[in-house]
């Protein structure tokens, strides 16, 4: 069903090896680097198997969310923004995440130095990947195409802490003991590698249609140029970023799957809207004290419903976020009909909402007086792990670039550009999948088009993790979230773990504010 699930299980030993270094190394550094330099790993690198197990070590730390602290894209970008209220038993579960929620998170919080280990340790995989895989005499296209995923995979790290911490250190190669300390560089240094990173990939990576069923969730030229193209949108290179968008639309290689509904069922996972999704299944018997064994999510369990659900109802959808959606009136007849966007209701149970096999969602049922729900994580009681825990072992894959986001990405970069009629057209195909009336916004130009695209954004993307980095790069967090605690020039970024600045001798600095 996935490729590196299956791959991981395949090249145990190498990952073994890397797990018996990081038990009896030491890991007193700013990166909790594990000191993996040596004769018998450089002697590892012999073959083309060898190759593709050391690419395939690159992915296992995606599947790593409690680290510390538990660690969520989600947290981030849903419980901080105003899409999402934090939830779950109240102001004492998950009390750091309250913290942030309100803009005065303490730096000593796991959550922060847990999202930080985890990136440093993807960074360190595919560093060691990097500086290896080329010296192994092996047909020169696959090896290419490695590099270009580890590539890729070294970019999505630094595009995760770039967007949350700001400059950090850049570490692009294997680091002796006495080179662990390091202090951070500026952000626009961070997006540089980013970009030369997935450049590299985009080259040398092959599309997703090359792949078999049994390669699926590697990533993909596809997911190179995609995530190059949020990259350019970050920092406002709207010409960059409409060229890479149009590279990936022109591929044939993605189209909008026709019923939104079907993308967050396991049936939809990695569907034709899909250009690159984290890859999670429930029965691999991981458990709360072997993170890195897992291959499940704790999403499913953390978003899920309390009470009779036996999830811990994090992130609750806000009144505000559920007003978004746009309802309209329609005659039929003689017949007035009140009609609302379809997103809404695969987005966001309410109260009264049948969930499926585990039943109707009400106060009694859930124990909590919370109105609405996030859905699209809420899995089917059918589909919890068939043994061992359920919590780690959730299945429901991450969706971190779709189709209808490279979309709305071009069409907020052509809008920038002044080519408010492309920006339409990419526009159209996400409102017209969704149902809603395209006369409401068929008018629009400029700032009020560019307006309808930030909705859009909302409505289509909404619980996934993008809102609070959208308002960020945006320029409206202040004016948004400012009940909510927002300071201007703090709040952007969240702070270094204390953690991490102690270990660097006094080389890292903490982000203003904090």
């Amino acid at each position: 069903m996935n490729n590196y699930r299956n791959h991981t299980t395949c090249f145990g030993g190498f990952l073994a090896f890397i797990l018996l270094i990081a038990v009896t190394g030491c890991s007193k550094d700013f990166l909790d680097r594990d000191p993996y330099i040596g004769s018998s790993l450089g002697n590892f690198y012999q073959t083309a198997e060898d190759a593709e197990a050391a690419v395939i070590a690159c992915y296992a730390p995606l599947q790593v969310e409690i680290s510390d602290g538990a660690h969520f894209r989600w947290y981030y970008g849903d419980i901080v923004s105003d899409d999402s209220d934090k939830g779950g038993s109240g102001d004492t579960d998950e009390p750091d995440l309250l913290e942030f929620e309100s803009f005065i998170g303490d730096p000593s919080s796991g959550i922060v130095l847990g999202e930080w280990k985890t990136a440093y340790k993807g960074i360190t995989y595919c560093n060691i990947a990097l500086e290896n895989i080329p010296g192994i005499e092996m047909d020169e296209l696959q090896k290419l195409a490695f590099l270009g995923e580890a590539k890729f995979l070294r970019a999505y790290w630094y595009f995760n802490l770039v967007t949350v911490f700001g400059g950090v250190p850049l570490v692009t190669s294997t680091l002796s003991p006495s080179e662990y300390a390091q202090a951070r560089v500026s952000a626009n240094e961070v997006w540089a590698q980013i970009e030369e990173d997935l450049v590299d990939a985009a080259a040398s990576m092959p599309e997703k249609s090359v792949y078999s069923t049994e390669q699926v969730g590697r990533a993909t030229r596809g997911a190179a140029n995609a995530l190059l193209a949020k990259a350019y949108l970050y920092q406002g290179n709207w010409s960059a970023c409409r060229s890479r968008c149009e590279e990936v639309a022109g591929s044939g290689e993605y189209s909008l799957a026709p019923d939104y509904g079907s993308i967050f069922t396991d049936a939809g996972e990695n569907g034709p809207g899909s250009i690159w999704e984290i890859q999670y299944m429930n029965a691999s018997g991981g458990n709360w004290g072997a993170q890195f064994w897992s291959e499940g999510t704790y999403t499913n369990v953390f978003q899920r419903a309390r009470g009779t659900f036996s999830g811990y109802g994090f992130n609750l959808p806000t009144q505000d976020f559920v007003d978004e959606f746009e309802t309209w009136e329609e005659t039929i007849g003689t017949e007035t009909i009140t009609k609302v966007d379809m997103r809404k209701g695969y987005t966001v149970y309410q109260l009264g909402d049948n969930a499926g096999d585990w039943g109707v969602v009400t106060e009694d049922a859930t124990g909590n007086p919370a109105p609405y729900y996030a859905r699209k994580y809420f899995n089917p009681a059918s589909e919890l792990a068939p043994f061992g825990d359920p919590n780690p072992n959730g299945g429901s894959n991450d969706r971190v670039i779709r189709f209808a986001d490279l979309l709305l990405m071009h069409a907020e970069a052509c809008n920038h550009l002044g080519d408010d009629a492309a920006s339409k057209v990419s526009l159209k195909m996400v409102r017209d999948r969704a149902g809603v009336l395209w006369s409401e916004v068929a008018s629009l130009a400029g700032d009020d088009l560019l307006e309808a695209i930030w909705h859009e954004r909302r409505v289509e993307l909404g619980l996934e993790g993008h809102r609070f980095f959208d308002l960020v790069r945006q320029g409206r967090a202040a004016d948004v979230l400012s009940e909510q605690g927002f300071i201007s020039g703090k709040s952007e970024l969240f702070p270094i773990p204390t953690a991490e600045i102690t270990l660097s001798n006094g080389l890292l600095d903490q982000n203003p504010g904090y």
